[in-house]
């Protein structure tokens, strides 16, 4: 079974940005899906995919997206399209035609970022091999140094018995040492470059860290919010949660507008997701999705 890929685009004009703590914890609770965000050219995606073998050995692909303005949902059955949402409203079979432009265009979009990710897969692969190359090249010129310091030492030696030789041989000698002095240069630049490479490496695992642990803690804080909301009886259950909202001027649970009184105690409360402009959204299905934004 493939694991879930989301794929974000962020369209130049887009007021909302999301953050990279957001994506990561869309990621979490759906259980090591893969998040890739992507320059667009002048659409806007935020898509979902789930492609796997059921018992039968059919290819079920399950996909969810928001793009040109609209939010779409279906799934396709060995390719055949099947349960077509629009705007999370059912569309019947008999005008499934009419919405073809638009799910080939998703599910185009959603082959060229899984090629896209091989890619780089492979050009990642190259650099590391002529990393390898160039470390081993550096071994052999520090080995040839070597060997022209000896071979310097010996003509030293013929210089003794024939100074006219000797001056020849010291000429070429000093030769040798500027080689050998540029060799070492370049070892020196490569090791740098290599310190280099190892520091930046200990950043981003160091953020991805912080990452982690902040996704972790906003998993946490929106359990603890279901839980108030079913203690505070605006929800029965947590399966009856759709969706939520939360800024810093207005609260919906379900898409309805909550009191102002429960509104400013759940602002007080989780004044992080209010200043964020938190939104929840849940498709009963196992399907849970957790957006900040900041305008």
């Amino acid at each position: 079974m493939y694991c879930p890929i989301f794929n974000l685009k962020i369209k130049k004009q887009m007021k909302t940005k999301f953050f990279k703590y957001g994506v990561l914890l869309m990621a979490a609770m759906l259980c090591g899906a893969v998040v890739k965000a992507q320059d667009a050219n002048e659409d806007d995606y935020s898509n979902y995919q789930d492609l796997h073998k059921d018992a039968h050995g059919n290819t079920i692909e399950k996909v969810k997206t928001f793009t040109d303005g609209k939010a779409y949902s279906f799934n396709m059955i060995n390719g055949k399209l099947t349960d077509l949402y629009v705007n999370h409203i059912k569309i019947a079979p008999a005008q499934y035609a009419q919405y073809a432009t638009e799910i080939n265009k998703i599910k185009e979009q959603i082959r060229l970022d899984r090629i896209q990710a091989e890619k780089d897969g492979a050009q990642a692969q190259l650099d590391r091999k002529q990393a390898d190359r160039d470390r081993v090249q550096a071994d052999k010129d520090r080995a040839q140094a070597e060997k022209d310091r000896e071979e310097a030492a010996v003509s030293r030696k013929q210089a003794d018995k024939d100074q006219e030789q000797a001056v020849l041989d010291r000429a070429q000698a000093e030769k040798d040492r500027m080689q050998a002095d540029k060799d070492r240069e370049q070892s020196v630049k490569d090791r740098a470059q290599s310190e280099l490479d190892r520091v930046q490496a200990e950043k981003d695992r160091a953020q991805a860290a912080i990452d982690r642990k902040q996704a972790e803690e906003d998993r946490q804080l929106m359990a603890q919010i279901i839980t108030d909301l079913v203690k505070d009886g605006i929800v029965p259950n947590e399966k009856s949660l759709h969706s939520l909202t939360l800024s810093a001027t207005g609260m919906t649970v379900n898409e309805k507008n909550q009191p102002n009184e429960v509104f400013e105690r759940y602002k007080a409360k989780y004044n992080r997701f209010a200043s964020g402009g938190f939104s929840y959204g849940s498709d009963g299905n196992g399907y849970r999705g957790i957006h900040m934004s900041r305008e």
